[in-house]
């Protein structure tokens, strides 16, 4: 039987970035699972650890040898090999030469289709401890690290200083040198805790250790539960809730290796101030959980997660109390301080801020929103002064002492102050809805206003950028266009809005005229858009090609594609659909040999002789009529329907007609005949393109 051990491997270095943390985790461990498969190194688990010091590898089952391998080399042809004489040719020769070894040592193999110089070898597979280093090495390399650190008199690099290397296999060390360190058979524990040295042997046991001894716990995920649990205890305490948003959650489990929990408070005058403000301080500047009564108001409260189980937690608690004091005070100062002035009285600051260089500034993105707003409006039937009005002071909290210092914020505080100001309701919260959805799954604008100001505010961006020559390429993504994007789309399909795409990116071009040339840009952004659309219904569980087989026919309102794409989904359940599509194929096929010229635009019933050519005819003719008014509705799905009625009548001509008759005024009719019942479907979609 196969002996196996269990491996471990542990780099230790200075604390990570924790935002990167999970990702970097990941990472290891799926290119250390590629070197293992590269390598045929059998194992049965791989579970990886990663703390702010450490990312580690366990690797349960590992082979301890690789397996012998058998390589075959194909030689000359046996008529090529050898000449007349039966003396080896150069070929011979040289593939011998170049596979070490004498041409008499060769094999030679006969099959049916010919016989050849075969070279066979066994391969004899490595002991795995030999392969463990430079597997690692490797592993580290695929590492998503947009920039490494060197630290040292040394040229090594990574992402952080590496301080050491364990590498255990069964119940031994591994010799290795990685980033100018000697690998060992010990890991370190907490900095504060359990700073010496702690021997692992054997490797199962390094997060029991740990855990033990070590007051480390290594998994990632168990200590972001724990982390959870002792957050949600606290609050049950005060009567409350947790805010607990996954990556603030992600970022405070990176951040700690033995997680404390602790409850702090603070002055309830606070509370008097927007909520989201002293939310906002608390998440991203304390790294705190906020926490909210069952009716959903703030508590004068907070979670603080501590690195260390501390023998005086007041203190701990006491001294977060302070720092967060001078920060809530600091945010009541800018509160106060912007509602000095009305919101409008922001707006010709923003003449000083450049959205970007080609494209000019905020200001003049505010004056081309205005006008977006306006038309889009008009399109919708809406009130356009109050459109113009939310795009006017769209961007007006860009420029207050709030924002300036909580960036997240934008919106939120446009909101609040345009409230203050006595603007409409309708305005204020377009404010704040301009920037929905935020990122995927996110809820998107609930008013007129507010989806308007959204729609324009996309387009310009993507408008713009694009016409810069600043499209997104690879993971390079700085003006957020493909958020941008599928908000936009999403909008479009899901409010729903009965708005043509490409009419609005056209005129977002035309506002953009003083400035740069988009005409191109507004085509590019189209295309754009329609190729996100993929992704979009993917997650939706709804094939590429029912995308493709409904943007085949040029559909420009997001909403009536879906519209289209979900009865095409339908569509495909129908018992006919299977002969249908069959038959669209076909008549594909068929029509795209031809030219436009010998295709004619009417059909000629006298010219008919086949009574299935006849009938065919007829039913199209029939059908045409029946599903003009669902056509109108938009009922694509009673159409396709409707259509399916003809299953019968396309197999009968398809079986008794010979379309490419020798009389040219029976073809070029025939293929008339063919082109109407394609342009029927066509109405809808064209399902020649969907998979069988």
């Amino acid at each position: 039987m196969e002996e196996m051990r269990d491996l471990l491997v542990e780099i230790g270095t200075e604390e990570l970035p924790p935002k990167s943390l999970p990702a970097l985790s990941d990472a290891f461990a799926r290119g250390f699972r590629e070197q293992l498969e590269t390598r045929r190194l059998g194992f049965s688990s791989l579970e990886f650890f990663a703390t702010p010091r450490r990312l580690g590898l366990l690797i349960r089952d590992l082979a301890v040898r690789q397996p012998d391998r058998e390589v075959v080399r194909k030689g000359p042809a046996l008529q090529a090999a050898f000449d007349a004489q039966g003396q080896p040719t150069k070929a011979a020769l040289g593939f011998a030469r170049s596979c070490g070894v004498s041409v008499p040592e060769l094999q030679r193999e006969e099959t049916p289709k010919g016989a050849w110089l075969l070279f066979r070898q066994t391969q004899p597979g490595h002991d795995t401890r030999e392969l463990i280093p430079e597997m690692t090495a490797k592993a580290l390399e695929t590492l998503p690290i947009p920039k490494r650190m060197r630290w040292g008199a040394g040229d090594e690099e990574f992402i952080r200083p590496v301080h050491w290397i364990t590498i255990v296999f069964g119940e031994e060390p591994v010799a290795g040198r990685l980033f100018g360190i000697d690998a060992g058979g010990s890991s370190r524990g907490h900095r504060f805790h359990s700073p010496a040295a702690l021997p692992i042997s054997p490797a199962s046991d390094y997060a029991g250790l740990l855990r033990t001894q070590g007051r480390v716990e290594p998994s990632f995920h168990k200590r972001r539960e724990m982390i959870r649990e002792q957050v949600r205890t606290l609050a049950e305490e005060v009567g409350g809730q947790a805010i607990l948003e996954d990556d603030l959650l992600d970022e405070v489990t990176a951040l700690c290796e033995w997680p404390r929990a602790i409850l702090g408070a603070f002055d309830p005058g606070f509370l008097e101030m927007p909520s989201e403000v002293l939310i906002e301080t608390m998440q991203k500047h304390q790294k705190y959980f906020p926490l909210v009564s069952a009716a959903g108001a703030l508590l004068p409260n907070f979670i603080t997660v501590s690195n260390l189980q501390s023998r005086d937690p007041d203190q701990i608690r006491a001294g977060n109390e302070r720092v967060i004091r001078p920060r809530f005070a600091d945010a009541a100062f800018f509160w106060e301080q912007d509602l000095k002035q009305p919101l409008e009285d922001f707006r010709p600051r923003l003449e000083q801020v450049v959205f970007q260089e080609r494209l000019g500034t905020l200001a003049e993105k505010t004056a081309r929103l205005e006008r977006l707003s306006r038309r889009i409006a008009e399109l919708l039937g809406l009130d356009q002064a109050l459109a113009a009005r939310s795009a006017r002071l769209a961007k007006c909290d860009l420029a207050t002492q709030m924002v300036s210092e909580f960036p997240g914020l934008q919106g939120t505080m446009g909101r609040y102050y345009a409230h203050k100001a006595g603007e409409d309701p309708r305005v204020a919260s377009a404010l704040e809805q301009q920037y929905l959805p935020r990122h995927a799954g996110d809820r998107l604008p609930e008013a007129d206003c507010g989806r308007i100001l959204s729609l324009a505010d996309k387009l310009d961006t993507l408008v713009g950028i694009f016409a810069i020559g600043q499209r997104p390429t690879g993971v390079k993504d700085p003006y957020a266009l493909r958020r941008a994007a599928i908000g936009l789309l999403r909008i479009l399909i899901e409010t729903p809005l009965p708005l043509d795409l490409k009419a609005l990116l056209d005129l977002s071009a035309e506002a953009l005229k003083d400035k740069v040339d988009a005409d191109k840009a507004a085509g590019e952004v189209f295309a754009y858009c329609m190729e996100r659309l993929e992704g979009y219904y993917l997650d939706r569980d709804i094939g590429a090609d029912i995308l493709a087989s409904v943007l085949a026919v040029d559909p420009r309102v997001p909403s009536d594609i879906h519209r289209r794409i979900l009865a095409v989904r339908d569509f495909r359940t129908f018992p006919e659909a299977e002969t249908l599509t069959a038959a669209n194929k076909r008549i594909r096929n068929i029509l795209h040999k031809r030219t436009q010229d010998e295709i004619p635009d009417r059909i000629d019933a006298d010219l008919f002789q086949e009574d299935a050519e006849r009938r065919l005819e007829a039913r199209t003719r029939s059908l045409a009529l029946e599903i003009s008014p669902l056509l109108e509705a938009q009922d694509y799905a009673g159409v396709l329907k409707t259509l399916s009625g003809l299953h019968g009548e396309v197999a009968a001509f398809f079986d008794e007609v010979m379309v490419m008759a020798e009389q040219p005024d029976q073809r070029r009719n025939r293929l008339a005949l063919l082109k109407a019942v394609e342009t029927l479907f066509r109405k809808v979609a064209d399902i020649s393109l969907l998979r069988s």
